[in-house]
């Protein structure tokens, strides 16, 4: 694996800049559309968000079936026409007025950004080879935080603005971003896909040992949504630090993650190696837990020195466990079902950033130290089970379907 910010010329570099060029819109969507959807559609803030919970929720039941068809129908083709779908659904958000279309809306966009992600990653293992997909994984996740800063700085300037046009105009960009990942995307060659001579209705629901690793590590990205919601809410009411620590602290995540999450995977390269990073990054997060604890009670610029040193402890956490969970999620998925097991794995971020908000901020604002602790030693306990969940997992009987049977492989 290289230290280089680009990955190798090829599939991997093409990846990549799809993944770049959707993260870019993705990123300007992220800080404007609430503001959008109250201020300019005119919903309450208390519908956003139970159309938003609605639509991910939605969005993820269908990762699964969605992670099927990409196995079933090739995933390049199923890639492209989740991204198509995606662009359609965010461009939907430039006409809707009312409630009932904006959920509607919402739970297309949700379904087809869930689609697109185990689509993405089946092509991904159908191209690259079992040694490099975590170093490539490592370098999407690099990129995608680069796309993202850059889309943030140009939302910013539509929230600077704050005109009705500006914010259309930020919706506009994130749905040409799709379309232009679409276009992207077919650049990659065809993956065979898989047929199989019956179906079954269960799929990844019936391998117990893979669903448990998908639990544990959903208890691991609790962490998620901390940076956007449970530590701002800490600052504001328990710490007197400035409230402009809440974005440094941001940047400095975001950085971080885009010049160390390659070096970080580097040394993730089997089972053994991937459930070692998971279980370090499970103390390391205990550790930032209570550092940022220790925020509350003091001067304000000791408390920013604390929060600081507590979200550098955060992000080091954040990228040893997702080199590990990349990891252990593709090692234990069939070779012919990986969309579809990535799609039931993926549905972790879904409930994490669903059931996040309501957890942290039970903890963190409404236990205060107690609840940092409480979350580390959680983090803890689910980083160290995960060992012998992917034991179980790796030892598990082989599937009792049939063998699959592989198709050609489609012109590029």
């Amino acid at each position: 694996m290289t230290n280089s910010l680009v990955p190798p010329a090829g599939p991997q570099r093409v990846l990549a800049l799809a993944q770049l060029t959707n993260s870019v819109g993705d990123g300007a969507y992220y800080v404007t559309s609430a503001l959008y959807f109250t201020h300019v559609v005119g919903l309450a803030p208390a519908r956003v968000g139970l159309g938003l919970t609605v639509a991910w929720a939605v969005g993820s039941l269908a990762g699964v079936p969605l992670g099927r068809l990409a196995d079933r129908r090739g995933p390049r083709g199923t890639a492209v026409l989740l991204a198509l779908a995606t662009g359609l659904a965010v461009a939907s958000f430039l006409v809707v007025r009312d409630f009932v279309p904006f959920v509607a809306a919402a739970c297309a966009y949700a379904t087809a950004q869930s689609g697109l992600a185990a689509a993405r990653q089946a092509l991904l293992a159908g191209l690259v080879s079992a040694g490099e997909r975590t170093g490539l994984l490592a370098h999407l996740q690099s990129t995608l935080n680069a796309g993202l800063a850059v889309g943030a700085g140009l939302g910013g300037l539509a929230l600077q603005a704050g005109t009705r046009g500006a914010y259309l105009g930020v919706f506009a960009l994130d749905a040409v971003s799709f379309l232009l990942c679409a276009g992207v995307l077919l650049r990659l060659p065809s993956v065979a896909p898989v047929a199989v001579r019956r179906r079954e209705s269960l799929g990844v629901l019936r391998d117990r040992p893979y669903a448990l690793l998908t639990l544990l590590n959903t208890v691991l990205l609790l962490r998620m949504p901390l940076l956007s919601l449970g530590l701002p809410l800490w600052i504001a009411e328990r710490t007197e630090a400035p409230t402009w620590v809440v974005s440094a602290l941001f940047v400095l995540n975001t950085g971080v993650v885009m010049l160390f999450q390659v070096r970080t995977a580097r040394g993730v390269s089997g089972l053994a190696s991937a459930t070692r990073a998971v279980r370090r990054s499970g103390w390391i997060m205990l550790a930032a837990c209570a550092v940022f604890a220790l925020s509350a009670g003091v001067s304000p610029w000791v408390a920013v020195g604390v929060l600081v040193v507590g979200a550098v402890l955060q992000v080091v956490a954040e990228m040893g466990q997702s080199a590990g969970s990349w990891q252990l999620s593709f090692d234990l998925a069939p070779t012919d079902r990986i969309g579809e097991y990535q799609g039931f794995f993926g549905t972790g971020v879904t409930v994490a950033r669903t059931m996040g908000p309501l957890v942290l901020t039970s903890l963190l604002v409404g236990w205060g130290t107690p609840g940092w602790l409480l979350l580390g030693g959680a983090t803890v306990v689910a980083s160290y089970a995960m060992g012998p969940a992917t034991r179980r997992a790796a030892n598990r009987p082989a599937d009792a379907g049939p063998e699959p049977v592989r198709r050609p492989v489609l012109a590029s």
